[in-house]
């Protein structure tokens, strides 16, 4: 799995972004394309540790589903998403696309940093972990928009 502190997997991630536009429909899920980028801005408040979301330790989620975010195997088209995470706000394109963009380049730019605090819910994970959740979950929602 790629990690989003990989210039060519993080230059992807952002070509893909300036490629997506206010028109485009989802081909799977109940998201439109606003919603979805502010979606997308939740994990990279995460790692930047500017929102935790009141997630809260789970045995369940580490036992379960923790690998399951930074592994080489696509997610299913239609999870669920966690209810922080969901809106049924109408959200401007541009304006959260433009956010989105902003938290993508304050993480990459901590491409070296080696050492995070745990995930909220997850526990601890290595640095190249980090980086492949970011990027599986932007790949994950790009493609559900055909980018």
């Amino acid at each position: 799995m790629q990690s989003i502190f990989e210039e060519n997997a993080y230059n992807d991630i952002k070509s893909r972004l300036e490629n997506l536009n206010e028109n485009a429909e989802a081909n799977w899920g109940k998201m439109n394309v606003g919603q979805m980028v502010w979606h997308c801005q939740g994990p990279l408040n995460v790692i930047l540790e500017k929102e935790d979301y009141g997630m809260k330790p789970s045995w369940l989620a580490k036992v379960f589903f923790k690998k399951s975010l930074y592994n080489d195997k696509p997610w299913k088209k239609g999870l669920p998403t966690a209810k922080f995470l969901k809106t049924k706000d109408t959200k401007d394109f541009n304006t959260e696309k433009a956010k989105l963009e902003a938290l993508l380049d304050e993480t990459y730019a901590h491409k070296d940093k080696t050492e995070w605090n745990p995930h909220p819910a997850f526990g601890y994970f290595t640095a190249q972990q980090w980086g492949q959740m970011q990027y599986k979950h932007l790949d994950h929602h790009l493609k559900q928009f055909g980018v």
